[in-house]
């Protein structure tokens, strides 16, 4: 684990987070294929939102179990909340959206999900 600052394209949603880049997954379910993010997945407590609460458009599809939040200005959504299946609350990260990380030094996992 290591800890993060994160946003979204215009800087008005800014969080700080501690997470496992070694372990990112890629998915091809409808919606991810198209929005291409590279997922880091961390418990909630370990995500602070230091700016833009008030700036978050929400979208939700499928099952409506994942807020997948948006920047209502530039329309990046560097971040996700939802739970893991014990229900535990966790974050899904965007990790494209992290400064310092360079995206092609990841080794993201394919996940199926447009099989699920």
């Amino acid at each position: 684990m290591a800890r993060y600052e994160g946003s979204c394209h215009c800087g008005r949603v800014a969080y700080e987070v501690e997470a496992d880049l070694s372990r990112t997954i890629t998915c091809n379910c409808s919606y991810c294929q198209r929005r291409g993010s590279v997922l880091a997945f961390t418990p909630a407590q370990n995500f602070t939102l230091t700016r833009g609460e008030e700036a978050l458009t929400e979208y939700r599809f499928n099952t409506q179990t994942i807020q997948h939040l948006f920047c209502a200005t530039c329309g990046i959504e560097s971040f996700a909340r939802g739970a893991m299946p014990d229900g535990t609350p966790m974050i899904a990260i965007n990790a494209r959206c992290l400064a310092g990380v360079e995206p092609a030094e990841l080794a993201p996992t394919m996940f199926d999900g447009r099989s699920r």
